[in-house]
């Protein structure tokens, strides 16, 4: 009896200290991700000398958007091999212009995949510092 009891301890002690960690870890994978998808997408700028519109999306850094002006301008093989999913299984959100004052915007939902939300549950996007 006394042993499941420190079990149950150690157990309750591993779970308040790795959990947040786990949260942190998840935070800061979607900021490396929106990142990486930001510097995508100005390349993507630099070749086609324009955003990729918000109807297009984040999957003209996949495959080249219908309507380009100067399809040769579009790298071969796009600009990513794929579409990251945020930590939560989620699409990354994009869009242009820009909400927050930039050029564009790339955001995840957080962990309850819905706009707004605070603590995990808390939008993660480019906008923020």
């Amino acid at each position: 009896m006394v042993v499941v009891v420190i079990i149950g301890l150690l157990a309750t002690v591993v779970a308040i200290n790795v959990l947040p960690s786990q949260d942190r870890a998840m935070i800061g994978k979607a900021k490396a991700d929106i990142a990486v998808l930001e510097q995508a997408v100005e390349t993507y700028r630099l070749d086609n000398l324009t955003f990729p519109d918000g109807q297009a999306g984040l999957n003209a850094l996949v495959a080249a958007p219908a309507g380009l002006a100067n399809p040769d301008r579009y790298r071969q093989g796009g600009y990513i091999r794929r579409l990251p999913q945020d930590p939560w299984g989620n699409p990354y959100q994009y869009r242009q212009p820009s909400a927050h004052g930039g050029q564009f915007d790339i955001w995840s939902f957080g962990a309850d995949g819905r706009e707004g939300g605070e603590g995990n549950d808390a939008d993660i996007g480019n906008w923020q510092g």
